[in-house]
């Protein structure tokens, strides 16, 4: 039972880590093109908004000119008041804009600041403070549903499930397109599954926070040491520190969960083990990748 046990886990830590770096080698540059051309669109965009701004004035100082040349009082009023009055909703319209800019693109706090362009990092807070809101039972759900339906984890339950197949894992399900079909539906039920059980369902009931906020200053072995402890200390809704109990608790419930849909021969404590402790392993290395991520992306930035 033992040697079961090492291999299988074996064998499917060495699954999921292949299938990390085959999504990222597959996925990086697609998203760099497509980051490329948004950045191209915004520029021309730019550049039309303020070719349509200079033809506006233009042809506002026309109409002004027109108007006082009439010489009547009413259009001299009117000329008076609606420029104004223009001028207070245009500044109104941009504080408005420039709030919401603000908020979306924090640069101490970005949403999603994609590791390596590719894997989604929505729960990271980069620059913690003691005075980090909580987040609500709506956003924890709504955090778990963006990393379980990102669009990178579509490609990444294909190729976990190529492999699985390639190495006929549940071979009850035999080859073929409709055992693949099945592979990846289960594999891809265990990335949701997962997702919603460690980030949402759990640290709703228990209350706690699950993003993972950095060190971000210090050695290496230190920072490194502290992104691994973060497997078993989390921070609660309150802000003071906690047995992770949401990462080992959603990780052993959807481990049992994904029994359910395997077959009968598939059933057993071995393969629970194996899921289990793959899916624990699997967010040690995230918690590496959200630490020492931004000090990637400062130095890749300047190499430019």
């Amino acid at each position: 039972m033992i040697n079961r046990f090492s291999e299988f886990f074996a064998r499917t830590s060495k699954r999921a880590v292949w299938g990390i770096l085959l999504a990222i080698t597959i996925a990086a540059p697609p998203a760099i093109a497509r980051r490329q051309e948004t950045l191209g669109a915004g520029v021309t965009a730019g550049a039309g908004q303020s070719a349509n701004a200079r033809q506006q004035t233009s042809d506002a100082a026309q109409a002004g000119q027109t108007k006082q040349e009439t010489g009547t009082a009413q259009a001299g009023e009117s000329q008076q008041t609606s420029p104004a009055q223009t001028t207070s909703t245009a500044q109104t319209a941009g504080q408005d804009k420039d709030k919401k800019d603000e908020k979306a693109d924090d640069p101490n706090n970005p949403k999603n600041d994609r590791i390596f362009l590719v894997i989604p990092n929505y729960g990271t807070v980069e620059h913690p403070t003691a005075n980090v809101p909580p987040l609500t039972v709506k956003q924890k759900f709504k955090t778990g549903a963006e990393d379980a339906f990102d669009t990178y984890s579509v490609p990444l339950a294909g190729i976990v499930a190529a492999i699985s197949q390639a190495e006929n894992d549940d071979a009850a399900w035999g080859q073929g397109w409709g055992a693949f079909g099945k592979r990846y539906a289960a594999t891809y039920a265990d990335t949701v599954i997962g997702s919603f059980m460690t980030t949402g369902v759990f640290p709703s009931m228990l209350r706690e926070d699950p993003r993972y906020f950095r060190m971000g200053s210090g050695g290496f072995k230190k920072r490194s040491w502290y992104a691994l402890t973060r497997l078993f200390v989390t921070r609660t809704d309150a802000g003071k520190p906690q047995f992770n109990y949401s990462e080992f608790m959603g990780n052993a419930t959807a481990a049992g969960i994904s029994l359910t849909y395997h077959t009968v021969q598939e059933r057993n404590v071995s393969n629970f083990g194996g899921d289990y402790l793959t899916q624990i392993a699997i967010d040690a290395f995230a918690n590496q990748l959200k630490e020492f991520w931004p000090d990637i992306r400062h130095k890749l930035s300047h190499k430019k």
